[in-house]
């Protein structure tokens, strides 16, 4: 089941202005967007784990064109994911009009923070995206019952 609107106020932290709600969802903005500046490490316990440095593009005039390639960005919205509740964020349309692809990872129970996620520019004439663009949809899923554990790893609390 999808969380309607009027379950969602204890949810997200920043004041979201009414046009943000969707008929399935509320659109997320964006806060910056960052450049990768070296490789990152996976593994399975995450003990050799790291992740890449990034460093934040400059706006100009309210605006950053990015050519094509990958980016950071982080929203502008601090959400509180209840124990009931596991959210999606999807890319919204106009940004893959645009030929560019927004991924983000799942949300899970309990997480909280002012989340990042992977934007892939496409087009070979790259994008341009205005400081607090709605660029991303997050969707909330209510679960059948309370999780049995939350998320409590390294990102919970992130860009506060």
């Amino acid at each position: 089941m999808i969380l309607p609107k009027q379950h969602l106020s204890n949810v997200i932290e920043k004041l979201i202005s009414e046009s943000q709600y969707q008929p399935a969802g509320i659109d997320v903005t964006l806060k910056e967007v960052r450049k990768f500046d070296s490789p990152g490490r996976i593994d399975f316990d995450n003990s050799t784990r790291k992740i890449s440095e990034t460093s934040a593009l400059e706006y100009n005039d309210d605006e950053v064109h990015l050519k094509p390639g990958s980016y950071k960005v982080v929203f502008n919205e601090y959400v509180k994911i209840p124990t009931d509740v596991a959210a999606i964020c999807l890319p919204r349309s106009s940004i893959l009009r645009c030929g560019a692809d927004l991924n983000c990872a799942l949300w899970d129970p309990g997480y909280e923070g002012r989340s990042e996620a992977l934007l892939v520019v496409y087009n070979e004439h790259g994008i341009t995206l205005k400081k607090n663009a709605k660029i991303g949809q997050l969707v909330f899923i209510k679960l059948s019952e309370k999780a049995t554990s939350i998320y409590e790893g390294q990102y919970k609390g992130e860009n506060k």
